[in-house]
């Protein structure tokens, strides 16, 4: 493969194969999920000489729901990305099952976020965003497979990464190496940043499935309580929640997760699981398994800031390599490219400053916004994420918030995180209210 020139057109994607001498930069980003494009991006924009280096080959699959909410909307908008086409399936809310209730709550109308979602499968939409980084100016490395950090044997800092290719080993040399490699977090792990087993932790499986009844669907649809309905007369209730979204193309994205507050994480079958609780669904939606494309995928959702600090030693964590997933709800995009323009925005004020204490500061301030941005919304959803992994709690709080639509308004508000952080309406001050009584994670 040839490196593609930063003005070439999306067609044109032909990102840099590892045989090619340009293995030093100013930046190292290790990961081309949305995390690390997404700072690419940024970074590439303004200049700074940004390695990309992805283990995959694109187009690739990613585990995952494939919804976005507003806040990961808002995201893709602040790139520039143009969301009208028939390539991004829109919704307009959140639909909620449980405790013998639906209920539709249409996305709020805010100062913060727009007011629609989208859909998208990962496989388009990670490499929509690595050519996009690649149009920048980034130089991509593909089926580069990064296996530990390079440190300066005086001062410990991270210089650079090892990764093996298809050509052999290569090594990759910056004074910055950003970390975007998802749950693995290999480069943390060698840089002795553990993960902490006081914060949440959650695991998903999805699967996709034709189903023309359900593809086209104005809503994300969640499902609180997962019940065991293939014997009627006996129907089961499981653990974990689940989720059914639309893809707009006659196929949907199943899945379902849980957390490690349940008892049964780890002790559970989970592509059983999905299996038993789709075959409870009603048949004209066609979730079973002569519809079923391709295999059940599985993942682990590293929540609640699991793993910090978000910089030191010349290393910035982002997304799921930090932990950044949301413990209310296991969204993960939103997120990672939230923690991926505020980590640029430091990085380049870094990069402007001599090399020293000042510039140390500047990367130090990632750690601090990313701490004053979701550090006590993050301790919320550790609280939540403890009494949901609790059945009878669960099932009581579905039982009796569902019905009450004005209550269940301020819950998508604070299970979404979708509130202004400045004026709003009632229940936008009573999430502000509640993040501010508690300590930030």
């Amino acid at each position: 493969m040839t490196q593609t020139s930063s003005n070439s057109e999306p067609s044109d994607f032909r990102p840099t194969a590892a045989k090619h001498p340009d293995t030093s930069a100013d930046v190292i980003i290790v990961g081309a999920g949305p995390a690390g494009s997404t700072a690419a991006i940024y970074l590439a924009r303004s200049g700074i000489d940004v390695l990309l280096l992805e283990k995959s080959v694109f187009p690739r699959d990613k585990v995952c729901g494939d919804g976005l909410t507003p806040r990961g909307t808002k995201q893709l908008l602040a790139l520039g990305v143009d969301v009208s086409g028939d390539d991004w399936l829109r919704n307009k809310g959140l639909r909620v099952v449980g405790g013998g209730t639906r209920l539709e709550l249409p996305w709020p109308t805010l100062q913060d976020y727009p007011d629609f979602g989208l859909v998208r499968p990962r496989r388009d939409f990670d490499q929509m965003l690595a050519e996009m980084a690649v149009k920048a100016g980034a130089r991509l490395h593909v089926g580069t497979n990064v296996t530990g950090p390079i440190r300066d044997e005086r001062t410990g800092r991270v210089v650079g990464v090892e990764a093996r290719t298809e050509n052999g080993p290569v090594s990759f040399h910056a004074p910055l190496v950003v970390a975007a490699d998802g749950v693995s977090a290999r480069i943390a792990l060698g840089m002795g940043i553990n993960k902490r087993d006081d914060r949440p932790l959650g695991v998903a499986v999805r699967r996709y499935y034709h189903s023309p009844l359900k593809t086209n669907d104005d809503y994300l649809e969640s499902h609180l309580e997962l019940w065991d309905r293939s014997n009627p007369s006996d129907p089961k209730l499981l653990p974990g929640y689940g989720w059914i979204f639309g893809l707009g193309d006659g196929t949907v994205n199943v899945g379902l997760g849980m957390l490690n507050s349940s008892k049964a994480f780890g002790k559970t079958d989970y592509r059983k699981l999905l299996r038993t609780w789709l075959d409870g669904t009603p048949e004209e939606w066609g979730l079973r398994e002569e519809n079923a494309i391709g295999g059940i995928g599985g993942a682990g959702l590293p929540m609640g800031f699991n793993r910090t600090p978000h910089y030191t030693d010349g290393l910035v964590l982002l997304g799921d390599a930090g932990g950044s997933v949301n413990p209310f709800n296991g969204e993960g995009i939103a997120y990672a490219m939230e923690s991926a323009a505020m980590a640029a925005e430091a990085i380049l004020q870094a990069l402007g400053r001599p090399e020293g204490v000042s510039r140390e500061a500047a990367l130090q301030g990632y750690a601090t916004a990313m701490k004053d941005h979701l550090g006590s919304y993050y301790r919320l959803g550790g609280l939540f994420s403890h009494l949901i992994g609790k059945p009878s709690i669960m099932a009581t709080a579905t039982r009796l918030g569902l019905p009450r639509k004005r209550l269940m308004y301020l819950v998508m508000k604070l299970l979404a995180g979708l509130y202004d952080s400045r004026d709003g309406d009632w229940a936008d001050k009573v999430v502000r209210s509640l993040t501010r009584m508690v300590p930030s994670v």
